[in-house]
């Protein structure tokens, strides 16, 4: 299916938001958005009530588009909720992936394996991980509700990530993990890998709040 302008649209903007090309605690209009990717007005109107709706954005009439700041106490709300819907995602996903997304995830582990990202790549590389995952689980539902989380999770992880190249590391290696319990079919595996997955990105977290003291 033929992705439509809004939804083009949403991707340009959440891209520009997860990698702080707008920053963090400030104003965009309509008019700039619209410049800067190259849609109009009312694709980038949709894209907006979507991202307002997943909480990137927050749309202040007669003032503009605020980019919210990111939090350690609200990155660990959504990690509560990431544990039970990511370790849903796998395990159906472990039962339910198509041949054709099995050939994908295989290939995918193969990349991840390389470990040789530059931060854009890897960020790439993991939305389009948890992409895959979702599709192979084949419910749409579940799909609508984990999206705006793991972007959020990967916009905060994106702002405070330090030590890229072991994080890096860190984090291909677990998602490589996940990828591999869903091709062996391992519904169990899949969970306990998507459940260590949580505990890198809590630990992660609690990091972060230290290092701000």
């Amino acid at each position: 299916m033929t992705e439509g302008k809004a939804d083009q649209a949403y991707r340009a903007i959440e891209r520009m938001i997860v990698f702080q090309e707008v920053p963090p605690g400030s104003l965009a209009s309509e008019s700039q958005l619209m410049e800067r990717t190259g849609f109009g007005r009312t694709p980038v109107r949709e894209a907006l009530q979507r991202l307002a709706r997943n909480r990137m954005v927050e749309i202040h009439p007669n003032k503009g588009v605020l980019i919210p700041s990111t939090s350690v106490e609200a990155e660990l709300r959504m990690l509560e909720l990431r544990r039970v819907l990511d370790g849903l995602a796998v395990r159906l996903a472990s039962e339910r992936a198509t041949t054709d997304v099995r050939e994908r995830m295989t290939a995918m582990v193969a990349l991840l394996d390389k470990d040789a990202f530059t931060l854009e790549a890897y960020a790439e590389t993991v939305k389009d991980t948890h992409d895959l995952i979702v599709e192979g689980a084949g419910n749409d539902y579940l799909a609508d509700a984990i999206a705006p989380l793991q972007g959020l999770s990967r916009r905060f992880w994106l702002t405070h990530v330090v030590d890229r190249p072991a994080e890096i590391a860190t984090g291909s290696g677990l998602h490589a993990r996940i990828l591999r319990a869903i091709l062996e079919r391992d519904a169990d595996a899949a969970e306990t890998a998507s459940h260590a997955l949580n505990d890198y990105l809590i630990d992660f977290s609690y990091a972060t709040l230290r290092a701000a003291r």
